[in-house]
């Protein structure tokens, strides 16, 4: 069990790791460890930075539609005008992967209804649209997206294109723990990854209901306050959200899931494993870090 408090290394194990090492779990499953079957995973207190559960964190992996979170926090931080209408254009038509699309060549939608639809549905002429249209077109986009991870402390990060579709957009479940905090500084991004629907009125008056790709924001056991999947053949099933288990907030991120439902289960079994470690102060003392009562009791009260 590897965890990572403020950017050093604790151990709960038997031996501990030399000063600034990764640990990478991968082999059977420890006694006590939740029953993860995604390939890479990671589960952190985003109040603490502390990393509790991590399998293959630094492996370096693609991240298909993961990517649109950093496609909209650029396209926010270009200030693009929001009530901007906005053509889908054949260039925005996927000619790599063929994923289909209800936004057809000529529909005109805003900004905003643009960001929300490839957050909240994932769609890919949406987020292709919103590089598009961002100062300097699609090459600046992406540019400011390799920066903003480079900004981050992304360093496995690497982006080709805005949409996910491509194989070569690739992270690590360290960085994209990363960028699941910052994109949760954005309240329209923590709004449109949540919402269960979301409609779109087009210039010529129809109206579309988009629905979010993570069927777990309408679960109401959960309180999820950042989501987003994404799903190519070379990435797998993917999952990155913060949500709150036992009133307190953590990143959970689930790369290379193949079943159609695993990330979904792997998100449920590792809340029931949460939620039994933090309702047992003896059980998160020895698998957390030997003061983690008192670091959760100062984090409660703002210290």
């Amino acid at each position: 069990m590897m965890v990572v408090a403020d950017g050093g290394l604790a151990w709960a194990g038997p031996s501990r790791p030399a000063a600034g090492s990764t640990m990478t779990t991968g082999g059977p499953r420890s006694p006590g460890d939740p029953d993860v079957r995604s390939n890479v995973a990671l589960v952190m207190d985003a109040t603490l930075g502390i990393t509790l559960y991590a399998k293959h964190p630094a492996q370096v992996a693609p991240i298909a539609s993961i990517t649109k979170l950093m496609t909209a926090m650029v396209v926010l931080d270009a200030q693009c005008p929001l009530n901007e209408a906005i053509a889908i254009d054949r260039a925005d038509v996927d000619t790599l992967k063929h994923s289909r699309s209800r936004l057809a060549v000529g529909a005109r939608l805003e900004r905003e209804d643009l960001l929300r639809v490839a957050l909240m549905a994932s769609d890919n002429r949406a987020a292709s649209a919103l590089a598009r249209s961002y100062p300097g077109g699609t090459a600046a986009c992406l540019e400011a997206m390799n920066r903003k991870a480079r900004d981050l402390g992304m360093p496995s990060t690497r982006f080709k294109d805005p949409t996910g579709l491509s194989g070569g957009n690739v992270s690590s479940a360290q960085d994209l723990a990363r960028l699941v905090q910052a994109a949760g500084a954005y309240p329209l991004i923590r709004e449109a990854t949540t919402s269960s629907f979301h409609p779109v009125t087009l210039s010529d008056g129809r109206v579309l209901e988009f629905h979010n790709s993570n069927r777990l924001v309408s679960n109401k056991s959960w309180n999820i306050g950042l989501s987003k999947t994404g799903y190519i053949n070379e990435a797998g099933r993917c999952l990155v959200m913060q949500a709150e288990i036992a009133a307190r907030p953590f990143i959970i991120v689930l790369l290379d899931s193949w079943g159609k439902y695993t990330r979904l289960g792997d998100a449920n079994r590792i809340r029931k494993w949460m939620e039994q470690i933090l309702s047992n102060p003896g059980t998160a003392n020895d698998r957390i870090i030997p003061d983690a009562p008192a670091r959760v009791a100062g984090a409660r009260s703002g210290n």
